[in-house]
């Protein structure tokens, strides 16, 4: 899926009555900016999100990618295949928005082996994502990475605050069946526990 500029019309939205706010949910391929008070959540398995802002002016916002970056493919049609296009997009958006380089915080999340016999997906997607952050002199706060985990991830963009909950057990493969469906489409798509404070 592409996004469109800083339009996020296609980004699922509902009102979370435990937190009290509106609520942005993103999948795969997707990653979602915001100002207000918002909260942006996904589940992560092999995938990773980071979760980007700026607390000198309560902006910030959080993607999820399942591919590390391949700097060899030319990913300039805005192809979300690569973590490479996720990171520059949501750092791009937040810049767009007011905020600077200088001032972006970054906490990253996911990169679990949740599926057996999978190749090391999540911890390619780990070490890019931290290659990246550092490349670009944005600083990383906190993070929970790696092991055989599932996460929920809340993060509060206005405030910088994020609630992760590791699933000790998946009562459904919804998780693993997405990640290999989403696996699957990017083969044959052209290139175009308990809640933790972080």
């Amino acid at each position: 899926m592409k996004n469109s500029g800083s339009s996020f019309a296609h980004i699922k939205k509902y009102y979370d009555r435990v937190n009290n706010c509106e609520t942005a949910k993103i999948l795969p391929g997707e990653f979602y900016v915001t100002d207000k008070h918002e909260l942006i959540t996904t589940v992560l398995g092999s995938c990773v999100s980071a979760c980007i802002y700026d607390p000198s002016c309560g902006l910030g916002g959080m993607n999820h990618f399942m591919l590390p970056g391949n700097e060899a493919a030319n990913d300039s049609d805005g192809s979300n295949r690569y973590g490479l296009f996720a990171m520059e997009s949501l750092v791009n958006e937040i810049l767009k928005r007011g905020s600077m380089k200088r001032n972006l915080r970054a906490k990253l999340f996911g990169g679990g082996q949740i599926i057996e016999n999978m190749s090391d997906i999540g911890q390619k997607n780990i070490r890019f994502a931290k290659k990246f952050l550092f490349a670009e002199g944005i600083a990383l706060e906190s993070h929970d990475l790696g092991l055989i985990y599932p996460r929920k991830v809340n993060f509060f963009p206005y405030s910088g605050k994020v609630m992760v909950k590791r699933l000790q057990s998946l009562h459904n493969d919804t998780i693993e069946t997405r990640e290999k469906q989403y696996l699957q489409s990017l083969n044959t798509q052209p290139v175009t526990g308990d809640v933790e404070l972080f």
